[in-house]
């Protein structure tokens, strides 16, 4: 698969931009992509801070900005930070990941939404649409460092279908998420700043995932990737 396909593969998984007439006809592993995943992110972020470049600075224009990262993203991570709130009121791993293919969102996973969504609106308020074009990609390295890291956790579903991406994708994807926050953070100690807590979330989220589940689901994934991107905002807007 030529790294156009790659990218537009990753477009096609992250996003809700109409790019699957462009993929050739056949099945493609999603982690051969992964190395592409940071570059979707920031078409993502560049995309949903059209509300702050039109409008200006202010909390409705970041407001929107986060309704419509939400949308062209479809929601994928949102909902599956909500499932992975609430594994934890599981009693088990078989109960936990029950709870994860649940339908409905109990109140850990309303609560981790409401918390995410504040702290995105927040931070976004401060910073401005060129910041969440990078935590926006560098959000979106924490699950292809996960899908490297972890076993799936089921026999079935996106963390198993998804593959494990080589050691140079990984690298690929994490020395591109963290060239993007060098270019759109505040400074270099933001930038920094956003890198280590960014960095420090994907290990919580990990050594979660390993207590109550034995390894990576998609939710985890999903849920990963906005817990870094609410992280590298948070670590940018301290420093501003």
């Amino acid at each position: 698969m030529s790294r156009p396909c790659q990218l537009i593969l990753a477009l096609v998984f992250l996003t809700r931009l109409p790019l699957g007439r462009l993929l050739p006809p056949r099945v493609m592993p999603l982690s051969e992509a992964a190395w592409a995943f940071p570059l979707a992110g920031a078409v993502l972020g560049a995309l949903a801070g059209l509300p702050l470049w039109l409008m200006g600075p202010g909390l409705l224009p970041a407001a929107l900005a986060v309704a419509l990262a939400v949308w062209l993203s479809g929601a994928l991570h949102e909902d599956a930070l909500a499932d992975f709130a609430d594994a934890g009121g599981g009693r088990d791993r078989a109960d936990r990941l029950r709870i994860m293919r649940e339908p409905t969102i109990g109140s850990y996973g309303a609560a981790a939404l409401t918390a995410a969504m504040l702290v995105r609106v927040a931070a976004v308020t401060a910073l401005g649409p060129v910041a969440l074009i990078g935590a926006v990609a560098a959000g979106r390295v924490a699950p292809v460092v996960l899908m490297r890291a972890l076993p799936p956790a089921r026999r079935d579903g996106l963390g198993q279908g998804a593959g494990r991406p080589s050691r140079r994708a990984v690298l690929a994807a994490g020395l591109t998420g963290a060239l993007v926050l060098l270019l759109t953070a505040p400074g270099p100690g933001a930038a920094a700043l956003a890198m280590a807590l960014a960095a420090i979330s994907v290990v919580a989220v990990s050594r979660r995932a390993c207590r109550l589940l034995g390894g990576q689901t998609g939710d985890v994934l999903g849920a990963s990737a906005v817990l870094a991107e609410c992280a590298a905002l948070v670590g940018m807007a301290a420093l501003t």
